[in-house]
């Protein structure tokens, strides 16, 4: 587990999304929830998602244009973030096998002691979620 106690970059941007989804309805949802947390990108350590996206040009698209590293998580490792999530869904675990890739992946990459700042918010096929590391 990366550690990420001295950095100023706090936050962690949860993505999730159908494929083929244009990249800008992706960007737009990142910039509210942005907005809606009170943060700029300058503050957004990294992008995240599920490895089933690994190759989705909208995901892959917004962390160029907010300069982030992105990492992808397996859908095992969504599913044991389930007990912290805002917004568990069962038609996700049917389709992906966990119960929420936006707010999981990003409550993952932030550590056992990150906090939920906005939960899932969506848009007609993308979904984003971010967490402040602990």
């Amino acid at each position: 587990m990366t550690t990420y106690a001295n950095s100023t970059r706090r936050y962690i941007l949860g993505l999730g999304c159908e494929s083929g989804t244009d990249w800008n309805d992706v960007r737009l949802l990142a910039e509210r929830a942005m907005q809606e947390v009170g943060i700029g990108s300058n503050k957004l350590l990294a992008v995240v998602s599920i490895d089933t996206r690994m190759d989705e040009p909208a995901i892959l698209e917004v962390a160029t244009h907010f300069r982030l590293p992105v990492r992808f998580f397996k859908a095992a490792a969504l599913e044991r973030e389930t007990p912290r999530l805002k917004n568990p869904s069962e038609i996700v675990f049917s389709l992906v096998g966990c119960h929420g890739v936006a707010e999981a992946a990003a409550l993952a990459a932030a550590g056992a002691d990150a906090e939920l700042v906005l939960p899932k918010i969506k848009s007609d096929f993308a979904t984003a979620a971010i967490a402040r590391i602990g």
